[in-house]
């Protein structure tokens, strides 16, 4: 796989050794503190970024290659000037082997892919996808349910323009026996782009508007924020779906609750301490996830 733009370019297949190296990495770090190196990698970021940004930068550094960054270049890079993407992307593959990007623009890392000679990698665009965290979501459900077929999850909040869940729901797509239950306020309910998707990989979609129509016994609780950012002005102000202690408690014990973070209100701090909460360990997954990403990127590269 040349470039990561979609969570729609994997297979069943493809995931099943990307997850295992996952694992063997997580194992066992320092047998790839070399794996990279003399590789030069520059992570490109419009957006603000913390898990992201560092677990690739971590990533990076921990293969033992090189980083080159720039933070939040909407604002600091050459784009200030007038440059375009285009001309940004063909100079920084002067300096890199590969370039990991965040963009405000939905296809912007489609549009980098196509002009650059390098690896571009989709760290998140606009409210479109973010590849990357579909892979982390899913390997944290492997490592708690060891499979990911017959899946019962609930994708919370903002799945209108919560571009990590579009991505969670292609991948998930993959998998026999998909049930999702899309619980969303009015104005951010899946588009129906994505409940097609879902259905024509026979996958099942249930729309719901409270927690209370979710059944006590799925596997998987994924919240997520409300994009305000992302979102018009006339939209006005959102009101959240919140888990807490009390909501959870109605939940097994077998259910793990994920969020790709950051968060605001929409887990209370009370639910950390339950042990059911995964999205710490979901986010520390990021490194290891992003570490195999790359390595397996340069070992098809050659």
């Amino acid at each position: 796989m040349r470039h990561v733009i979609s969570s729609s370019q994997y297979t069943k297949e493809s995931l099943t050794p990307l997850f295992a190296l996952t694992s063997k990495i997580k194992n066992d770090p320092s047998r790839y503190s070399k794996a990279l190196q003399g590789k030069v990698i520059a992570t490109l970021f419009y957006e603000p970024s913390t898990r992201t940004r560092l677990s690739f930068e971590s990533a990076i550094q921990r293969l033992g290659a090189s980083l080159i960054s720039t933070e939040n270049a909407k604002e600091v890079s050459s784009s200030v000037k007038g440059e375009s993407l285009a001309d940004t992307i063909r100079i920084i593959e002067g300096y890199a082997d590969a370039i990991v990007m965040r963009h405000y623009d939905n296809d912007a890392a489609d549009i980098a892919s196509k002009i650059s000679a390098v690896p571009i990698v989709n760290a998140g665009g606009g409210s479109g996808e973010h590849p990357t965290q579909s892979l982390l979501d899913c390997f944290t459900i492997l490592e708690h349910r060891s499979s990911l077929d017959n899946l019962s999850i609930a994708a919370i909040g903002d799945l209108r323009y919560g571009r990590t869940v579009h991505s969670l729901v292609k991948m998930l797509s993959l998998y026999d026996g998909l049930t999702i239950y899309g619980v969303s306020l009015p104005g951010l309910e899946l588009s129906e782009d994505y409940i097609r998707y879902i259905e024509e990989h026979g996958g099942r979609f249930i729309p719901c508007s409270t927690l209370a129509e979710v059944p006590g016994d799925v596997d998987v609780l994924y919240q997520t924020r409300t994009q305000r950012e992302r979102m018009s002005v006339s939209e006005g102000e959102v009101k959240e779906i919140v888990i807490n202690q009390v909501v959870l408690d109605g939940f097994a014990n077998h259910t793990i609750v994920l969020h790709p973070l950051p968060r605001n209100q929409e887990i209370a701090p009370e639910v950390d301490r339950d042990l059911r909460a995964l999205y710490f360990e979901q986010a520390k997954n990021g490194m290891w996830v992003r570490m195999a990403l790359l390595y397996e990127l340069f070992q098809e590269d050659r």
